[in-house]
């Protein structure tokens, strides 16, 4: 069993026979990898589900959260998203009354990160909802971060069981809805949306997944094998199609988007989709997008590199599991997990069908090493949502954190008069690296990983981003029916680390899909990806941060940019962020 305060004592050796300027402080005697510190540095949000005991199915099923820097002073900000009241009854009805403001709303966090002469760092977040002017219109499900006006302030796009939202960040701390005026409302169930530039003009175009075909009017329960009520599942509803919309650019009326599903080849299927994420899977320079669809064959969407995407999932190995059933896809990432330098996946499932890990074999195509890597068992009993592929020890390997909770009643929590049954325990694995056997990941035990982790909730989306600018990521875990929690890494600030922000030409906005090697001298270069996309209805730290592991030096950072130029870094600095601009480092072929 993999043990953190091991591996650090073995990481400290290792640094001083390296003679490396990273020295580990009295910390290693922590215990607990990630604290939990939301409530305690101002994030009060309860999440409210607007469950009245009709059991409707999108109770369960929300919501996301995300960490972007709205304000662009340096740190990461928190969005959360909220639910509303369910059915004709009033909020006062419901099984657990909303116990923030009223009515209930997404709510925005900002961070005012002080960091003091000594180094020590204190988080505050104040709550700027109401200063900011967002509303939220709809019954939150996920939440996607781009910069779609390319104006240097980062905007959202709220994904709701109703009308989804697209607020423009005006960059003077407020938001305004111009859902209307960029035409990219979609009143249908929508969950994941991913911002990226598919046809490589430099702007951002949107990809939004949409789940069933459910109304409360025409709501039906469902019942468990023993004849008791539950809640329905996607197979009781229709699918819908998801939809994609290109970006147009600047209009005499503001950016506008054009809905090019069907000119795309994305009509010809549908999800219902739970989860997305973009990488370049086929090698061939041009973003990719996967589907997560819940219950069904997911999705591959190769980019042909004309407008069009073809679905190469089933081809590619990646559809369906080893056993050629399509399972209960919630969250998805993508990442680099056996260090080859293309993206492998990995995404969340029902109790009893275990999670599923995808390799890549660098050309699109995947095989099923959820048995090799040890993910099978040790998902077996839960069902995921959220994923974090996060380095928390910052070795250079990725290892996972896993959200879980239930989707059908748990019948021992029901016995024991719990009216929301559902709670289920979350999980931190550990990558054991690529020796022997090739990949593998443990569970860390809780009383190493922390606290928190011996709490069963019902939680929904992650989020993963450097919070407090420490060197390592923090997580964002949203719960459905409960409080967020905000978990501080306490461990991977110890390693050598470099930190990258990635910014357009102009040097203002975040460039999304850029893929960075670290090369190191007597150690294989790692590969990363700038994104913000992937987990469960959630939007990452788009930021590369990068944990070295006992390399103590780097000899540059090359960078593949989206438009298609290679370039290489020098001199960066380690143990603190940097700014790499596109077209200012040296062309490489």
């Amino acid at each position: 069993m993999h043990s953190p305060i091991r591996a650090r004592f073995a990481r400290a050796c290792s640094y001083a026979l390296l003679g490396a300027t990273f020295l580990l402080s009295p910390a290693v005697s922590r215990a607990d990898v990630f604290v939990d510190r939301a409530a305690a540095d101002g994030i009060d949000f309860v999440h409210f589900n607007g469950m009245s005991g009709e059991l409707y199915f999108p109770e369960m099923t929300g919501a996301g959260a995300a960490l972007f820097d709205y304000d662009r002073d340096g740190d990461l900000d928190v969005y959360l998203l909220q639910g509303s009241m369910l059915g004709a009854r009033p909020a006062s009805a419901a099984t657990f009354p909303p116990s923030g403001p009223l009515p209930p709303l997404d709510r925005l966090y900002r961070n005012d990160l002080e960091v003091k002469p000594d180094g020590t760092r204190v988080l505050r977040f104040t709550d700027v909802t109401e200063e900011s002017g967002i509303r939220s219109a709809g019954y939150g499900m996920g939440v996607a971060v781009g910069d779609y006006d390319d104006d240097g302030w980062p905007d959202l796009y709220v994904t709701n069981f109703g009308p989804n939202q697209m607020f423009h960040n005006e960059g003077d701390g407020t938001f305004t809805d111009v859902t209307a005026a960029t035409g990219t409302d979609d009143e249908r169930w929508s969950v994941p949306a991913v911002f990226f530039d598919y046809d490589g003009d430099g702007l951002l175009d949107l990809f939004v997944g949409n789940y069933v075909d459910y109304r409360i009017a025409t709501h039906v329960t469902c019942t468990t094998e023993a004849g008791a009520p539950d809640y329905c599942g996607p197979r009781s509803y229709q699918p819908v199609a998801d939809r994609l919309f290109r970006n147009r650019g600047p209009s005499a009326d503001g950016p506008t988007f054009e809905d090019v599903t069907q000119k795309a080849g994305l009509q010809q299927e549908l999800g219902p989709a739970l989860g997305a994420t973009v990488s370049d899977f086929n090698g061939d320079g041009l973003p990719d997008l996967y589907v997560a669809n819940d219950g069904a064959s997911n999705q591959l969407w190769l980019n042909q590199g004309d407008g069009t995407f073809r679905d190469e999932a089933l081809l590619g190995g990646c559809a369906v599991n080893e056993d050629g059933q399509p399972e209960a896809s919630m969250g998805v990432v993508a990442g680099d997990f056996d260090g080859d330098g293309d993206d492998d996946l990995f995404m969340t499932h029902l109790t009893q069908e275990s999670n599923t890990f995808y390799l890549n074999d660098g050309t699109g195509l995947f095989e099923d090493w959820t048995r090799e890597t040890g993910l099978d068992l040790v998902s077996w009993k839960f069902t995921g949502f959220g994923i974090a592929q996060v380095d928390y020890d910052n070795d250079g390997w990725l290892d996972l954190f896993i959200a879980n909770g239930a989707v059908t009643l748990i019948e021992e929590q029901l016995r024991a008069g719990d009216p929301y049954a559902l709670k289920q325990k979350n999980l931190l694995l550990h990558h054991e690296g690529v020796e022997s056997p090739k990949l593998r990941f443990e569970p860390v035990p809780e009383d190493q990983a922390g606290a928190v982790f011996a709490l069963e909730e019902v939680s929904r989306g992650v989020a993963m981003g450097d919070v407090d600018n420490d060197g390592d990521d923090d997580l964002l875990v949203s719960n459905n029916s409960g409080p967020a929690r905000l978990l501080i890494n306490q461990v991977g600030q110890d390693a050598p680390w470099l930190g990258l922000r990635l910014v357009d030409g102009r040097g203002r906005s975040d460039v999304l899909g850029a893929r960075i090697g670290i090369v190191r001298k007597g150690f294989p270069t790692l590969w990363r990806r700038s994104s913000a996309s992937g987990s469960y209805g959630s939007a990452a730290d788009p930021r590369v941060l990068v944990g070295l592991g006992v390399a103590s030096r780097i000899d540059a950072v090359r960078v593949e940019w989206p438009s298609g130029l290679h370039e290489e870094f020098h001199d960066l600095p380690l143990g603190r962020y940097a700014t790499v601009r596109e077209g200012a480092g040296q062309p490489v072929r």
